[in-house]
């Protein structure tokens, strides 16, 4: 179909469709050389004219180039496809390019039509790049599923996770198969067997508040019963049902555990609350640090009556703790029913069980530690670090001014050990003089401030 078009047409689609075209002689050498895509400059910057084919090409590619050529001029009018890295001029880069070779039938040398192929380079680099980053995820992936699956193993509860459409079990450990009585089969793939009103009501409840709802329930290897957890949560388009099967079927409370004892002789300060932060269990040394003489007069009130320098303290903390967020060495201050105060570290945590969960605070004193951090001397702070732990300690105002004077005692230092301590030259680098200079190493308490300078 081409060999009837003009060839001025032919010679158009070539521009259009290639980057550059050149001329060869039978020997290799351009004669003439044409860049149709002005957008590729580098192209332009090659010096082509004059050049040997074989030469334009990086040296691994040389061979490669002349075997083409040969055989375009011993078969005119057949196109010879070779694939080069051609030589940028300035710079060490490579340009892959696909030329097609061909030799007219006058024999007046060979015509090479080239086309650039660094953004097919670059999209197969994406490509590989996609690839490495799927297999990646693919075996971190995997790794996290042995890890869940491991984890399924080593709890003493029972697991289930059921599909909500379905009804069918998607995950259980071996111990949710001994509980429910299916020893040596998987329960995976089948109904869930506990199939009764009660265990729909607790299934219907879970979906309809999307809290975790609680019921004592027998289970076929448990006669003496066993606790029923149900939580409910979507994944996208799909529903799922986690249950957990505790045997244990005992509530978290500090006073009916075997470690009462010990909580009751703790050196620290030890308090349950309820999640409106109201105080359910406490220890001796929390009663001897409040001065109260019974526990009577402190259960059931809040526990910012003792606790924080306000009521956003326990807010606050409550708020992580709802969240699952741990509480760590939270700075606080507590105060006993005569009105003294003293420096405290809270941690804290919550332990759910059901609708009822368990806010266990630890408080511990620190209003007499001796540490180089926090020493008992109101000594300026050494670092910004310093300033930032005394968070909730000092108000805002006194902590701005403290930061004021450490980044000057800071920088009063910094100039006198670049200057060997030469007093005269540390005040001109401070833009300071030097009776200035003087007043502030008294007051910051920084070398014998009285001395005169050495010069």
């Amino acid at each position: 179909m081409l060999k009837n078009l003009d060839p001025d047409a032919v010679a158009s689609v070539l521009e259009a469709v290639a980057d550059v075209q050149l001329h060869l002689d039978a020997e290799g050498y351009c004669l003439d050389v044409a860049i149709t895509n002005a957008e590729l400059t580098d192209l332009m910057r090659i010096p082509w004219r004059g050049q040997r084919w074989q030469e334009l090409c990086v040296d691994e590619h040389a061979e490669r180039a002349q075997t083409a050529l040969s055989a375009a001029i011993r078969t005119p009018n057949t196109p010879n496809r070779v694939d080069l890295n051609i030589r940028a001029s300035e710079t060490s880069d490579e340009l892959p390019m696909s030329f097609r070779l061909i030799q007219p039938t006058d024999g007046e040398g060979v015509i090479a039509v080239g086309r650039d192929l660094r953004v097919v380079s670059d999209l197969r680099q994406q490509v590989l790049n996609a690839q490495h980053a799927m297999e990646q995820d693919y075996w971190a992936l995997r790794q996290m599923e042995n890890r869940y699956r491991r984890l399924l193993e080593l709890t003493s509860d029972g697991i289930l996770v059921v599909d909500e459409g379905t009804g069918r079990v998607l995950e259980a450990n071996s111990q949710a198969n001994v509980m429910l009585g299916i020893e040596g089969q998987s329960i995976i793939g089948r109904p869930l067997p506990l199939d009764s009103m009660e265990m729909q009501t607790l299934l219907d409840s879970a979906r309809e508040t999307g809290a975790t709802s609680l019921r004592r329930m027998v289970l076929p290897n448990v006669p003496h019963g066993s606790d029923v957890l149900v939580s409910f949560q979507r994944q996208g388009a799909e529903s799922r049902y986690l249950i957990r099967l505790s045997s244990t079927g005992e509530d978290i409370n500090l006073q009916d555990m075997h470690l009462a004892d010990t909580f009751q002789l703790a050196p620290d300060a030890i308090v349950q609350v309820n999640s409106d932060g109201r105080i359910e269990q406490l220890n001796a040394i929390f009663l001897e640090w409040i001065s109260v003489p019974s526990p009577d007069q402190v259960i059931g009130r809040t526990l910012d009556n003792w606790v924080g320098r306000s009521t956003v303290d326990l807010s606050v903390m409550l708020s992580n703790l709802k969240q699952g967020r741990p509480i760590k060495m939270y700075a606080s201050v507590l105060k006993n029913s005569v009105g003294t105060t003293s420096e405290i570290e809270i941690s804290a945590a919550t332990v759910q069980r059901g609708d009822n969960p368990k806010i266990v605070f630890f408080i511990r004193d620190i209003s007499r530690r001796l540490t180089t951090d926090h020493p008992l001397t109101e000594q300026l702070p050494r670092s910004i670090e310093q300033i930032t732990e005394r968070v909730g300690r000092h108000p805002l105002k006194e902590l701005v001014r403290e930061s004021t004077d450490v980044i000057e005692a800071l920088c009063i230092e910094a100039a006198l050990k670049l200057t060997r301590d030469n007093r005269a030259s540390a005040a001109e680098i401070l833009g300071l003089s030097r009776q200035s200079l003087y007043t502030k190493l008294r007051r910051y308490n920084i070398g014998e401030s009285g001395a005169d300078d050495q010069n």
